[in-house]
């Protein structure tokens, strides 16, 4: 039998607007804020004036990819929830049950 839920047709849709706005509005600034943070760490590592050793670059280089993925789950993760969220909310609406609020008057 096919799976035709738009819960899951949505939360795939939201996912694909999570890379795409990821890749427009979350890829430098993640870059920029992760490096910034290995910038830190490093100048409390080494010293405030950072040197050009490898281990620097190497921390500062780590931290940006790591600003990058922390970045690219909180797009991915929002919008995938937000499409998620509107495609059980429609499941409801087509399913037609009267029982998704129930009030008792009396």
């Amino acid at each position: 039998m096919k799976d035709t839920t738009y819960t899951k047709k949505l939360a795939y849709m939201g996912a694909g607007c999570g890379v795409v706005l990821f890749a427009v509005f979350g890829l430098l600034p993640g870059s920029f804020l992760g490096g910034v943070m290995g910038l830190n760490l490093a100048g409390i590592l080494f010293g405030t004036p950072v040197g050009a050793g490898l281990l620097p670059r190497m921390i500062v280089a780590a931290s940006m990819v790591v600003g990058v993925m922390v970045s690219g789950m909180m797009f991915i993760m929002a919008s995938t929830t937000l499409g998620w969220l509107a495609g059980t909310v429609v499941d409801a609406i087509k399913s037609g049950k009267k029982d998704l609020v129930t009030v008792e008057h009396k």
